[in-house]
């Protein structure tokens, strides 16, 4: 599939209450390098097989959550065509120069109907991923795959009101699609919706909460289910407290786990999973079979799964 609008989720900023607990979690328990420490209180990281100079920020503050999720897109020219989109339909937009993050380009910042805030760009420093792009071999260096083997940011799932009016943002301005949602039974009210610009299950989710701008969980792709068994034995060892897993969504189709880090913010490690293509229909779960959507080995909803986000 030609990826030419949005390309995927490139930047996810969440807010710490330890930075140097959370530089451990991160970097050595999850496996992810740093690249920035800005000296005050941002961290950067990437995970080693992703080529941008980073894609998570932390920020140490007084409370845990989201401070933005940012998209990279495929050009300059896609920037301002998309710009001028989400202009159209009504959402103010703030311009932000380039170099204001650290580098990056230009991007543009708005709100999301559930209260988020989420940015686009086009350009980010490029710093490789330790192999050569002329004849780069399969395996980095030793060391450079460690703890928890995370080979890249993979998706988020936010937590907010109005996931029709989201919806029909990132489907009709955006040009993302509509994966898989699951629905009341009784209403048919969305209660989740998984929408994708590129052909993996889901780019970036959200469920339904009264309060506004709130975080579920940040996911790292791991390129194997032994991989994602390896990584419970990590938390197992460092005694990082587990949510749920090793197991299987029904939605998605993926194994996981997902734990918390230091600072109760949810993070998820994912593998497997199909393959989406635009002309695929949309599959819609609904309440009758909730514990098998969320998790189809023991088809049990998790009181915590549902009702934990900072």
């Amino acid at each position: 599939m030609a990826v030419r609008g949005v390309l995927r989720v490139g930047e996810v900023a969440i807010r710490v209450l330890d930075l140097a607990a959370a530089r451990r979690h991160y970097g050595e328990y999850i496996g992810l390098h740093q690249t920035l420490d800005d000296g005050h209180g941002r961290l950067y990281f990437k995970a080693w097989d992703e080529h941008d100079h980073h894609s998570l920020v932390l920020r140490e503050a007084d409370s845990a959550g989201l401070d933005y999720v940012a998209f990279k897109v495929f050009d300059e020219a896609t920037l301002g065509a998309l710009t001028a989109r989400i202009e159209a339909a009504g959402v103010a937009v703030a311009q932000i120069p380039a170099g204001h993050f650290p580098h990056s380009g230009r991007r543009v910042q708005f709100a999301l109907p559930g209260g988020h805030l989420m940015q686009l760009y086009a350009e980010k420093d490029r710093i490789g991923n330790s192999l050569p792009t002329r004849n780069p071999g399969t395996l980095p260096d030793e060391g450079v795959i460690r703890g928890m083997r995370a080979t890249r940011l993979d998706h988020v799932l936010l937590a907010g009101p109005n996931l029709a009016e989201t919806a029909r943002f990132f489907t009709e301005v955006l040009d993302f699609d509509l994966g898989e949602e699951l629905i009341d039974n009784d209403s048919g009210t969305q209660l989740a919706i998984f929408l994708c610009c590129s052909n993996k299950p889901h780019d970036i989710a959200f469920v339904l909460r009264e309060e506004p701008g709130r975080f579920h969980h940040v996911s790292f792709w791991l390129d194997s289910v032994a991989d994602v068994y390896h990584a419970g034995d990590i938390m197992g060892k460092h005694q990082i407290p587990v949510d749920v897993g090793p197991t299987r969504h029904g939605i998605t189709r993926g194994a996981t786990i997902y734990f918390y880090d230091p600072s109760g913010n949810r993070n998820e490690v994912f593998s497997g999973g199909y393959i989406h293509y635009p002309d695929q229909p949309h599959l819609t779960w609904d309440t009758t079979q909730l514990g098998h959507a969320a998790f189809a080995i023991d088809n049990q909803p998790r009181p915590s799964f549902f009702n934990v986000v900072t």
